[in-house]
């Protein structure tokens, strides 16, 4: 199968760890779903039907080459504690049906009678001056030729078109690429360092799926990440190091993730927001 490469770099990124439950804190290094969501950013096709999505394929990221050491920066923001209302009151809004209520930007419960709206300030420990170098493989699904698919990636990649901005794990972080031809012809030099990550976010959705159904619940992925001389290597989805939705029982109380029937509560689904 043909490997693309993409040079990605900017001046901040946070790839969130999901058993932070408030204040988003960065893991070191960019995850495999936020790496897929670069290269979804850049090239991806489907079919709608409905709320039903057929892709024709998905990205499998192979290797994450990271170029520069990873550097933590505290950011404080001004945020809406209200969450914006789901698809079906959106559409009764627009159409006349329900009266819109707005969202607060400020106010404290005198001005609203509670305190779940209006604003308040978190901190996010994010990374600052990144810049990896991304390594992924187009997986076809059933009837899709993937010689087309990997066409259209290179076409686009090349003159950097992309259907919106990359960024790295936040919109307020713009991802800025390059599409390196031939990785061995344009080297890049790792960071001199080897650590073991321990269990990171690998993907917040069953790339395995034919068909993908907007009301589709999160289906979490994690897997042992390790960097060997700046390189991590990231496996095949269908690997057995990914431990996958029922896998993860055994696992989410002794790494201090949050317990859920579903594995999935509290995460928000980048569908609403993008990748991975």
């Amino acid at each position: 199968m043909t490997t693309h490469t993409l040079e990605v770099w900017g001046d901040l990124a946070c790839f969130t760890r999901p058993e932070m439950k408030v204040e988003r804190f960065s893991y070191p290094v960019i995850t495999p779903s936020a790496a897929r969501g670069i290269f979804d950013a850049i090239y991806w096709d489907g079919k709608r039907e409905g709320s039903r999505i057929r892709p024709y394929f998905h990205w499998q990221i192979t290797r994450v080459e990271v170029l520069e050491m990873p550097r933590y920066i505290a950011l404080r923001r001004n945020e809406v504690k209200d969450i914006v209302p789901g698809a079906a009151t959106l559409n009764k809004w627009m159409s006349g049906a329900q009266a819109p209520e707005p969202l607060w930007a400020d106010g404290g419960k005198d001005d609203l009678g509670t305190d779940q709206k209006g604003r308040t300030q978190r901190q996010t420990m994010a990374l600052k001056n990144v810049r990896y170098r991304l390594h992924a493989r187009i997986v076809p699904k059933s009837g899709n030729d993937p010689a087309k698919l990997n066409a259209c990636f290179v076409r686009r990649a090349k003159h950097g078109k992309c259907f919106q901005q990359p960024y790295f794990g936040c919109r307020e972080f713009p991802a800025f690429f390059e599409y390196v031809e031939d990785p061995q012809a344009q080297p890049a030099t790792p960071i001199a360092l080897d650590q073991n990550l321990g269990l990171m976010l690998y993907d917040v959705f069953d790339l395995r799926c034919e068909v993908i159904d907007d009301r589709d619940k999160p289906s979490i992925s994690l897997f042992e990440a390790k960097l060997i001389g700046g390189v991590m290597g990231v496996p095949a989805y269908s690997d057995a190091a990914v431990k996958k939705l029922g896998e993860l029982e055994h696992v989410a109380s002794t790494h201090g993730i949050r317990r859920t029937t579903r594995f999935g509560a509290g995460f928000q689904d980048p569908r609403n927001t993008l990748a991975h």
